[in-house]
């Protein structure tokens, strides 16, 4: 294979890149069920030692996961698999400290869509709830 400078390769290259490897694999993981939504990802070290691979490669198919929108990053706390079809799940993930880089804003975008979505039904329910409850005891008032 011939590679351009920098370790690049042409675009239509055959063989995948180490960082390309970890990160087909965490997704492995995370379609298969290993790793769900809110779980934290392996760390940097452990994914050093179980690929042999270098710091930067590791950090590299971490940001490709979190461009793919397949995780986020909690500053201080580590990387953790995003919320994929799981507008339900309940946990902090989706706080304001959570980041997700700009590939994978449009899949929380979408996910905050949904959660806006429930929401507004929630408070029409309410609403008339609280009508039918007013317009009755109207009634039994007079």
């Amino acid at each position: 294979m011939v590679t351009t400078r920098r370790g690049r390769r042409p675009a239509a290259g055959g063989v995948p890149l180490t960082f390309e490897v970890i990160a087909e694999a965490l997704r492995e993981r995370i379609r298969s069920g290993g790793l769900r939504a809110g779980d934290a990802l392996p760390t940097q070290a452990a994914l050093m030692r179980e690929f042999g691979a270098s710091s930067l490669t590791v950090q590299k198919a971490m940001a490709l996961l979190k461009q793919d929108g397949w995780a986020v990053s909690r500053p201080g706390k580590g990387a953790f698999v995003a919320h994929h079809g799981h507008p339900d799940s309940a946990d902090d993930l989706g706080g304001p400290e959570a980041t997700a880089p700009v590939g994978g804003t449009a899949a929380r975008v979408d996910a905050l869509e949904r959660a806006l979505i429930d929401a507004v039904q929630q408070i029409a329910d309410l609403r008339g709830r609280v009508e039918a409850l007013e317009s009755g005891g109207a009634k039994r008032g007079r």
